[in-house]
């Protein structure tokens, strides 16, 4: 199994773009780092050739996170938002990213079953124009949002691009504070690669309310340490910290993998 962690976004102890971010990434010993477009996709196609270059000198991963203005379950939106996901996979593939991660809506109006029809055919549109990146939709957080686990793989069970993005925190926050790892693994065994979110989160009757550091936070990052290291069967999973910590939260979580004997190459 091969790990690779790393922040979503600029981390915190860099002072420059997206270029000093990824070899800065390199430098403090970690993998990976998730480029974030949720205020809009406004880098160039030129900057993500760069960025794509810079990566593969630093052997770092790199993952997008498209626009939080995305929601596939309202038809008057749905035009707006798959030009906004399919801009991200134009930059991802030009950065050599693999996967675009993306929340798919609200329910809104809409009864579940009709939620899941209509982001279904988005999907479906979007994964012939996806330029072969995958199409990554996030577990989400709160009750009002379509993105259970259930809800995610049936989209991925039945459109080849779309891969499940597994948000631990928003699992535990939707969840009212459980989380079932053995559950969440066997559903997603298919995906030799996985792409996930990790983080502590603060919940309400709502679910998801914010993310918290992972230290002191719940769920307990050492008991994810644990359940990822059982699963055999996986051969690469990235691990992005949505912590308010970034990068120094994917260090934390790289010791406690180190304390298991899982050695990083």
């Amino acid at each position: 199994m091969k790990i690779k962690l790393g922040p979503a976004g600029i981390p915190l102890g860099c002072k420059g773009g997206i270029l000093e971010a990824i070899k800065y990434v390199k430098k403090i010993g970690l993998q990976a780092i998730e480029v974030e477009f949720v205020r809009g996709v406004k880098m160039s196609n030129e900057l993500a050739e760069k960025v794509g270059k810079i990566a593969k000198e630093n052997e770092v991963a790199i993952s997008v996170h498209a626009p939080y203005f995305i929601n596939l379950c309202n038809p008057e939106k749905i035009k707006d938002s798959i030009k906004r996901i399919l801009d991200s996979c134009e930059r991802a593939q030009r950065m050599h990213a693999n996967v675009v991660v993306f929340h798919p809506g609200y329910y809104g109006k809409y009864s579940k079953e009709e939620c899941y029809e209509i982001v279904l055919d988005a999907c479906d549109e979007m994964s012939k124009k996806c330029n072969d990146v995958l199409l990554g939709l996030e577990t989400t957080g709160k009750h009002s949002q379509f993105g259970t686990l259930e809800e995610i793989m049936k989209i991925c069970n039945k459109v080849n691009s779309c891969v499940p993005v597994i948000d631990f925190a928003h699992i535990y926050a939707r969840n009212n504070g459980k989380i079932d790892y053995e559950n969440i693994f066997s559903v997603v065994k298919k995906f030799k690669y996985l792409h996930t979110h990790f983080s502590g989160i603060e919940f309400s009757k709502k679910g998801e309310r914010k993310h918290l550091p992972i230290k002191k936070s719940k769920p307990n990052p050492k008991e994810l340490a644990r359940a990822i290291l059982s699963q055999k069967w996986v051969e690469e999973i990235v691990m992005i910290s949505e912590s308010p910590l970034l990068e120094k939260d994917a260090i934390l979580m790289k010791n406690y993998f180190e304390e298991l004997n899982y050695k990083f190459e």
